[in-house]
């Protein structure tokens, strides 16, 4: 069983003393500065010179310092970069800035799990990943809750990396929640996976091609796109609330006798296999490298993929269907927006 720690298992003393630097202002960054400067923890802002998020962070009342000057200011830094980012990063800001019994700290297991960043051995290397976005975060802090988080350590040369993680954790409002050990590795390889086979890769494709078997099969677009996207929503939340038993329960004994004969043979032992070949590409390391040449050579497969995605017809049947139920997206922040403010 997994090693959950609340806020009397905190010593908050391990991070009172101490200078952090949150290294981009993005989602999570946005958030992770606000709730450690409203816990009373000493932060500032690293951003790239000319940051569109520098108006932003100094407008929230947050001290904003260049990459270099952050990483040499703070005995704590946390990057909040984009996965493909943070080694050039670290390289040019953070590496000439470190001393002994300073701590690196992540998000995302991604960089150390993979080797593309290797902190020196006297450095603490700690990872602080809330599970869920930021703004998630930051509005459970304010209304007095939190998010959980998942903590790690890499490294310990000070002997004092867990109690410091677990202080940052409590900053964030984490211990409110629970606060869960786990190590780079597995956060790594299991948020990988996760995003692959189900969150993001899995359910797209099962969506999309359940729409077009549909459709090819004669039926009208509209009734195929609430039936297979749009009441999404309704199972996930329940499976989010009660568990997949709970969802069960919830829905008709028609839809429940469905799930329980025809998903097997949906989800098959030939998928099950491609699940296992596919977690084998991640703890290879083969996921990794693939990405950071693809990030790193302009991008040209991801952005074609990402077009042809967009030229799916349940794009077009689904924006014009929207624009009927507009309560939908109603305080939602727009794609555009939210794309932007890495620091």
């Amino acid at each position: 069983m997994a090693n959950i720690y609340y806020e009397s298992d905190v010593d908050r003393s391990a991070i009172a003393d101490r200078k952090v630097a949150i290294l981009g202002y993005g989602s999570q960054g946005h958030a992770h500065a606000l709730n450690l400067k409203e816990s009373g923890i000493d932060v500032c802002v690293g951003l790239r010179d000319g940051s569109a998020s520098e108006a932003k962070a100094s407008e929230a009342g947050l001290v904003v310092r260049s990459l270099a000057d952050a990483s040499a200011w703070a005995d704590v830094i946390m990057l909040l970069m984009p996965d493909t980012d943070q080694a050039a990063v670290y390289e040019e800001h953070i590496a000439p800035n470190l001393q002994a019994g300073d701590a690196l700290a992540f998000a995302h297991g991604f960089n150390i799990r993979f080797d593309l960043i290797q902190p020196p051995a006297d450095v603490d290397v700690i990872m602080v990943a809330p599970k869920g976005p930021g703004h998630l975060v930051r509005r459970t802090y304010v209304e007095g809750g939190g998010v959980p988080c998942l903590i790690a350590v890499e490294q310990d040369p000070s002997g004092g990396a867990k109690a410091l993680a677990l202080a940052y954790a409590d900053g964030l409002g984490g211990a409110r929640a629970g606060v869960i050990e786990t190590t780079f590795t597995e956060e790594c390889e299991t948020d990988l996976f996760g995003e692959q086979v189900v969150l993001c890769g899995g359910v797209t494709e099962l969506v999309r091609s359940a729409f077009d078997t549909l459709v090819d099969a004669g039926y009208q677009p509209e009734i195929c796109y609430f039936e297979c996207l749009h009441e999404l929503k309704l199972i996930v939340d329940l499976m989010y609330e009660q568990g997949i038993g709970g969802m069960r329960f919830s829905v008709s004994d028609t839809a429940e006798y469905g799930d329980l004969s025809r998903g097997p043979r949906v989800i098959n032992d030939s998928v099950r296999e491609t699940m296992s070949e596919i977690l084998s590409e991640i703890q290879s390391g083969q996921f990794a490298e693939e990405w950071v040449a693809e990030a790193h050579s302009g991008r040209e497969n991801f952005y074609r993929l990402e077009a042809e995605g967009r030229e799916h017809r349940i794009e077009k049947v689904g924006s014009d269907l929207r624009a009927m139920m507009p309560w939908i997206s109603a305080g939602r922040v727009s794609v555009q927006e939210a794309s932007g403010g890495q620091g």
